[in-house]
């Protein structure tokens, strides 16, 4: 298949990472894996695009320009990865029905409360205008599907579970020492966290788990938290990392600074357990990828996280904001090594049997096609 690919909440060179990210890269990375072609149409990001007037002229361009070269040379189909209220899909909807090319969409997401505020209302209605328009919606969160549902005949909606390509190669033992020696780490246990430092839920869940690690320090020192990322809130989480811990037990908390993701793997492995809450988490390919490094997870039992993680399995999901539960199962983790190895094998197994990205996409290949063939 030709496909012509299109992101209009984050493209692929994009240059923070994030879970989205991740994924739209998988895609497209698998689809090329099975021989087929994908063209990047546009990189223009759509998020507020109809309150950014400065953005139209651009999203004029590219809508003739796209409609003209796919007019001379046409796809066998359009595929968008991730529209929503925000970032809605302005271009596939109209110029595959211009051209007569099947439109599909992977990771469209639905919610009629944001047709009930006025700021929100014109990005539901183009969103909602793209659901409809296409002929197969493809959704890897099951709370986004049982909403599709509503507007998405049986059909033409298809979930998809998650998928992770085997993620990075086989760290070495030195590698992981090395890692180890740059943090102090010793012989304690490594408490590993990672997202980005932006000021939403990820500086609040990272704030709240320094919070925890603090109250958990009076009861053991058997411990070190390390944190990957970077972002605007840097300053406020370090900050609020040297008040609890640094200031009373120092070397208690270490941070690394944004790490490449092609790095990502050897610091997974270097650490022996990872945490991080999760707060609203759609879905959380940070806890896949630690998994698939035979890491157990503590997080909070919401949203999405439960498709990722399973509990009691491979990690541990608690209350949302319990602190004593949250600590408790950090504590189990710390003091039993048959444990921590238990469950990272569990953890990594897991993954494998049910996140293989080549396995899961399967199906979406298949339909891809089915689509292609009617």
């Amino acid at each position: 298949m030709r496909i012509a690919f299109y992101a209009p909440f984050k493209p692929l060179s994009h240059p923070n990472p994030s879970g989205d990210l991740t994924i739209a890269k998988g895609i497209v990375q698998f689809l090329e894996s099975r021989g087929h072609r994908v063209d990047v149409v546009s990189r223009l990001r759509t998020r507020w695009i109809y309150f950014r007037i400065w953005n139209w002229p651009r999203l004029v361009y590219d809508f003739l320009s796209i409609l003209i070269r796919l007019k001379q040379n046409p796809p066998d189909l359009w595929l968008t990865y991730h529209t929503y209220y925000k970032a809605p899909d302005v271009l596939g909807p109209f110029i595959c029905r211009l051209l007569g090319i099947r439109y599909v969409i992977f990771q469209g997401i639905y919610s009629t409360k944001k047709r009930r505020k006025i700021k929100t209302i014109l990005g539901f209605f183009l969103n909602r205008a793209a659901l409809k328009r296409a002929d197969h919606v493809f959704t890897n969160k099951s709370v986004d599907y049982a909403n599709l549902k509503r507007i998405i005949p049986g059909d033409r909606l298809t979930y998809i579970r998650p998928g992770l390509r085997p993620f990075g190669s086989q760290t070495t033992q030195k590698e992981m020492d090395d890692t180890r020696n740059s943090w102090n780490a010793g012989n304690r246990v490594v408490i590993l966290s990672a997202a980005m430092f932006r000021d939403d839920v990820k500086t609040k869940g990272l704030i709240w788990l320094i919070e925890c690690c603090a109250k958990l320090l009076e009861h053991t020192r058997d411990f070190i938290l390390v944190i990957a990322g970077s972002g605007v809130m840097e300053d406020r989480i370090k900050s609020t990392a040297q008040a609890r811990i640094t200031d009373r037990w120092p070397g208690h908390v270490v941070f690394t600074g944004k790490i490449p993701q092609d790095q990502m793997a050897r610091f997974y492995r270097s650490g022996d357990l990872f945490a991080f809450p999760g707060i609203g988490e759609a879905l959380g390919m940070v806890f896949l990828e630690a998994q698939s490094c035979g890491l157990p997870v503590v997080a909070f039992d919401n949203c999405g996280v439960p498709e990722a993680v399973a509990d009691t399995k491979t990690g541990f999901l608690t209350p949302m904001y319990d602190c004593d539960a949250f600590s408790s199962k950090l504590l189990n983790l710390i003091a039993d090594p048959a444990l921590r190895r238990t469950m990272g094998r569990q953890a990594s197994g897991y993954v494998q049997a049910e996140h293989d990205l080549d396995a899961n996409y399967l199906k979406f290949e298949e339909l891809l096609e089915r689509n292609c063939a009617t």
